[in-house]
């Protein structure tokens, strides 16, 4: 398994239910590369919900390769910084990609 479905298996075990209150939105993660897949994650009703594939109206997609990913869950790599030198690609609502830091604990 790579570290990016290690991550997915995990990421709702790690989610603080007070972050994401009120909250319904669904992210879409695309990990390019070897190690790569495509992950999609649903916040609703004080819950997290993670499948693999891709989400059918996805709120905001992400999408990085597998390296970059790999160093942004270990806490190397800045989602910031990440985004801004091209590494990381975001469509949809950019205040959601704000809130992954907190939420996901990323980067």
């Amino acid at each position: 398994m790579s570290k990016a479905s290690d991550f997915f298996a995990g990421v709702a075990d790690k989610v603080e239910s007070e972050k994401i209150k009120g909250m319904n939105v669904i992210y879409q993660f695309n990990v390019t590369g070897d190690e790569g897949g495509e992950w999609n994650v649903k916040v609703a009703d004080d819950t997290v919900q993670v499948a693999e594939g891709v989400a059918d109206s996805p709120n905001i997609t992400l999408t990085m390769d597998a390296e970059n990913f790999e160093a942004l869950i270990e806490g190397k790599l800045n989602g910031q910084t990440a985004f801004l030198t091209g590494k990381l690609k975001i469509q949809g609502d950019m205040t959601l990609a704000m809130k992954l830091q907190s939420i996901f604990s990323l980067g």
